[in-house]
């Protein structure tokens, strides 16, 4: 099968593209993002002559507090997402329809969160604000990914964030805060079919290069939350506390979408394929041994914490 360019592969997965986007209309449920916000707890602060924010008036851990200023955080670079996906996809036919539906239906999750974290006061607004700044100053680069790597990050990006705030939802111990994250991590499901499927198309039309694709972007995965202020420290602590971690990544994302494009089963691959699946079993196996190391370190760190209490 010869090699497609990327205009000749995006021709040939339009109809895919359009049938997708027609399923994920047909999917996507409408929700009005002031209806999972608690308005009546809401009050005025200080330059209003109100109270200002003080770490008390938070019912959240400040560990549930630091999850969700990241999720948030990452959800407020949305036009950098815009600007790098439409590169990536373009704005004629089903593809562009695709882009602005995918922004706005994106653009809920970073008003939602941020109305419910303001009104409840569950963090810090001056600090929520500056980081805020800070990150869409940053910007978000995918360094012009060709379509094939953008089709496997994606896929890949909103099955972790949908994890990451499923289980942030549940680490608030906060039902109205979980009930709105599940919300939210039901659209990025939706999202992650829509590119899970159309990796599954390309797989059809351009194996070699896509198992290619997968294979880097699997070693070289980055969440675009990277960029955020301290957020090494602050990944970190929700590794520890289990919101985010190796263990999640290797299992509950990475495997789920290989075995769904059945990888490692695809027969009559050329020497780029099968060199990029060996080289993506390899990772694996590493990532994995990883992987239980940490958790292992983990289990020992918050046993001598619990001893110590």
């Amino acid at each position: 099968m010869p090699v497609l360019d990327t205009t000749a592969l995006m021709h040939e997965l339009e109809s895919t593209v359009e049938e997708n986007l027609n399923r994920h209309l047909g999917s996507a449920k409408e929700w009005m993002p002031h209806e999972y916000v608690p308005w009546s707890q809401g009050k005025d602060f200080a330059d209003l002559g109100g109270e200002a924010w003080d770490p008390e008036q938070s019912r959240v851990t400040p560990l549930a507090r630091t999850a969700l200023e990241v999720n948030l955080l990452t959800e407020d670079n949305l036009p950098s997402y815009h600007r790098e996906i439409e590169r990536a996809f373009g704005r004629d036919g089903a593809w562009g329809t695709w882009v602005h539906r995918w922004t706005a239906e994106e653009g809920r999750h970073g008003i939602v969160i941020r109305d419910y974290l303001l009104v409840t006061r569950a963090v810090d607004p001056v600090e929520l604000e500056r980081n805020r700044m800070l990150t869409m100053e940053a910007g978000y680069d995918s360094g012009d990914k060709p379509l094939l790597n953008v089709l496997a990050y994606v896929s890949f990006q909103e099955l972790a964030t949908r994890i990451s705030h499923r289980n942030t939802g549940r680490y608030t111990q906060d039902p109205l805060c979980e009930k709105l994250l599940t919300r939210v991590s039901t659209d990025e499901n939706l999202h992650m079919i829509f590119y899970r499927n159309l990796v599954t198309a390309s797989l059809q039309l351009s194996p070699n290069e896509m198992i290619r694709a997968i294979t880097d972007e699997v070693v070289n995965f980055q969440m675009p939350g990277k960029i955020l202020p301290g957020f090494i420290r602050k990944a970190a602590q929700m590794a520890k506390a289990g919101i985010y971690d190796l263990v999640l990544h290797h299992d509950d994302v990475i495997w789920p979408l290989l075995r769904h494009w059945k990888i490692f089963e695809i027969e009559g691959l050329n020497e780029v394929g099968e060199s990029a699946r060996q080289e993506l079993h390899t990772f694996l196996t590493d990532l994995k041994t990883q992987a239980n190391r940490f958790d292992e370190r983990r289990a020992h760190l918050l046993a001598r914490e619990a001893a110590r209490v």
